[in-house]
């Protein structure tokens, strides 16, 4: 990736004091509570997450219009799927900009698709670097700027955007090779829409993009210059685990990559934040906590009783 300038707006809890709260109880409402140590000021904040708002469907939109932080200083973590137009995801993305302290984030394959209706007929790494530019001009962070860190409530901890798209390499049983997993897929009903709209453009193909997005990744991430945990965010599950609830298994194969399995561990995750799969759910692997928080589609969340708010991140909710 070529030099971009970073985001415009570093404010918030990434400049605040270091914390001085021990964890305390869960209120009624389901956010955490914090116990203070007599003396001491709480640290301000929560670093919440949502994915997959798709402002492309009405009550989605009117969803995310009516979304607002409890707190002035409260962080929010974007993990992919606003909208399939460029102009929905600037007006989603600048909406939740103006009332978040902070905003991160990452792609989903739904920002790529280049949809025949949208204005704006971009295509592959030319569309998704032109939405960088469009979150740098809100203030927003990206996969492509230093990685903030968050010093509120249940930091400090480095934040991680991660852009890393998939390589069919949760292949589907009896698949050795993608030519395979996607016969079995076509054979079974079964074709992700990334196959029409999702153009890989300059490369070859979407999972030659992923191959370099993974050594560019790595390479940050080597370099990132702290001890610090993280929390580390991608819009595919960095994991096969969670796709096993997957009604349709074939499915999986557009959902991540094997060459990601180890990173919670190698990269000292507090957490892990994604969505793509809309089952919303915490789950733990190695001792580390995933969050599933998407929004998915009105006819998904109203199965659920409504769309689901921002879950919080940091600080952990107590069991």
């Amino acid at each position: 990736m070529g030099p971009l300038s970073p985001p415009a707006r570093p404010t918030g809890p990434a400049s605040a004091a270091p914390p001085l709260a021990r964890p305390g109880g869960t209120a009624k409402d389901g956010r955490p509570t914090v116990r203070i140590r007599p003396g001491r000021r709480p640290v301000p904040g929560t670093l919440l997450a949502i994915s997959d708002l798709h402002v492309g469907h009405a009550a989605n939109r009117e969803h995310l219009a009516a979304l607002t932080p409890d707190d002035p200083d409260d962080w929010l973590i974007v993990a992919g799927d606003v909208g399939e137009r460029a102009a929905d995801v600037e007006w989603a993305l600048g909406t939740l900009a103006e009332r978040y302290a902070g905003v991160v984030w990452v792609p989903g394959n739904h920002e790529l698709w280049t949809p025949r209706n949208d204005p704006d007929q971009r295509r592959g790494e030319e569309r998704y670097l032109h939405l960088v530019e469009v979150c740098r001009r809100l203030g927003v962070h990206t996969p492509e700027d230093p990685y903030p860190v968050w010093r509120g409530a249940g930091g400090p901890v480095q934040l991680v955007p991660l852009f890393l798209l998939y390589d069919h390499s949760f292949r589907p049983d009896g698949a050795s090779t993608k030519e395979e997993a996607l016969e079995i897929a076509y054979n079974a009903g079964i074709i992700c829409t990334d196959e029409y709209l999702l153009h890989p453009d300059p490369y070859p193909t979407r999972d030659a993009w992923c191959r370099a997005r993974l050594a560019y990744s790595e390479d940050r991430l080597a370099a990132r210059g702290t001890d610090l945990p993280t929390v580390l965010v991608n819009h595919w599950p960095l994991v096969r685990e969670p796709t096993r609830v997957l009604r349709y298994p074939e499915f999986a194969q557009w959902c991540g990559t094997d060459r990601t399995a180890d990173w919670h561990l190698k990269y000292d995750a507090a957490a892990v934040v994604y969505g793509h799969l809309h089952i919303p759910r915490t789950t733990e692997y190695d001792g580390v906590r995933f969050e599933e928080v998407s929004v998915g589609y009105p006819r998904e969340w109203n199965r659920r009783g409504g769309p689901a708010r921002p879950r919080a991140i940091l600080p952990a909710a107590q069991g």
